[in-house]
């Protein structure tokens, strides 16, 4: 996910009900749904239909739950929770599964979605855009962007959710992330520009081992041919990204986007208008933001001060 920034629910907003007391409002612009009365949250169909996968493919190789597991280094309890789409496959999971079931990467060529349906429901949408891209520009004044996130900072974001998240969900969150950062290495490549605020890079998310990790993972992806990373320094003073964080995207087919973001309610923007007036004011803030060669040597001064 990026930072922040701002979503309603208003123009393609629609009511619907579903079962006994419950009632389903669902904006067609950020996919947030809200629920009342005993509904319970709905699984992603796609853990279900890779579960139901994994079941044929298991019995076809008379296989117990037991065996399967045995064989790939699971337990039973998480294998069946698999085959009942209760839990999403982690990427080793499939890989051994694949192998030993000899599905000729059936298993694996889902796993990309089993990834996507981990992300919160807000962000999926821009998602699958961002998948594809062949063009990623964006501004994030307060945190580290989530493709540019290591391990352990993305961790410590999710762990300090409010209301708190449980472990389960945090590993959901983290590994969904982590496979985001397939952007940056997908060939082809996407050409990836981030403005990154200083404050973001200062702001302590986690202890100074942690901070220093994450800083030289920035220089590592900035050295990448297809990345430039800049810092908007924070003595700039008035720029047009005060107003908040934002992407601008185009799609393979030429499409350009936006997204803005904030407390868990996202916006994809489709209006070429206000696509044109994101990208102008990004435009502006690379103009205003240190240039990249700049931008490292600040980072490499806050990687020698740990």
């Amino acid at each position: 996910m990026t930072s922040a920034a701002v979503g309603e629910c208003g123009r393609g907003c629609t009511l619907g009900t579903k079962g006994r007391g419950s009632v389903k409002a669902r904006d067609a612009r950020n996919s947030r749904v809200a629920r009342t009365g005993d509904e319970k949250p709905e699984l992603p169909g796609v853990w279900r239909a890779y579960g139901a996968l994994l079941q044929y493919l298991r019995k076809r190789s008379g296989m117990n739950q037991q065996q399967l597991g045995d064989a790939i280094g699971y337990s039973l309890e998480q294998v069946a929770s698999v085959e009942q789409g209760r839990r999403p496959a982690k990427a080793a999971f499939t890989v051994a599964a694949d192998r030993v079931l000899n599905a000729d990467g059936a298993l694996e060529a889902l796993q990309d979605e089993v990834d996507r349906a981990k992300l919160p429901r807000f962000f999926r949408n821009f998602a699958l855009f961002e998948a594809e891209a062949v063009s990623r520009f964006s501004y994030d004044p307060l945190l580290v962007p989530g493709l540019l996130q290591t391990e352990a900072y993305a961790r410590a974001l999710f762990a300090g959710h409010c209301p708190p998240l449980s472990e389960e969900i945090i590993d959901q969150h983290t590994e969904a992330r982590l496979s985001r950062q397939k952007l940056l290495s997908r060939m082809p490549l996407a050409e990836l520009s981030f403005i990154i605020g200083e404050e973001a890079l200062r702001n302590p998310v986690g202890d100074r081992e942690l901070m220093r990790e994450q800083w030289q993972h920035l220089l590592d992806v900035g050295a990448l041919r297809n990345v430039e990373i800049q810092v908007m320094p924070a003595a700039c003073g008035f720029h047009s990204g005060l107003n908040g964080p934002f992407v601008v995207l185009e799609t393979g087919e030429h499409q350009h986007l936006g997204y803005i973001e904030s407390q868990e309610v996202g916006c994809v923007v489709h209006d070429p208008a206000e696509v044109s007036a994101s990208g102008l004011r990004y435009g502006k803030l690379r103009s205003q933001a240190l240039n990249s060669t700049e931008s490292a040597r600040l980072i490499e001064r806050l990687v020698g001060e740990t």
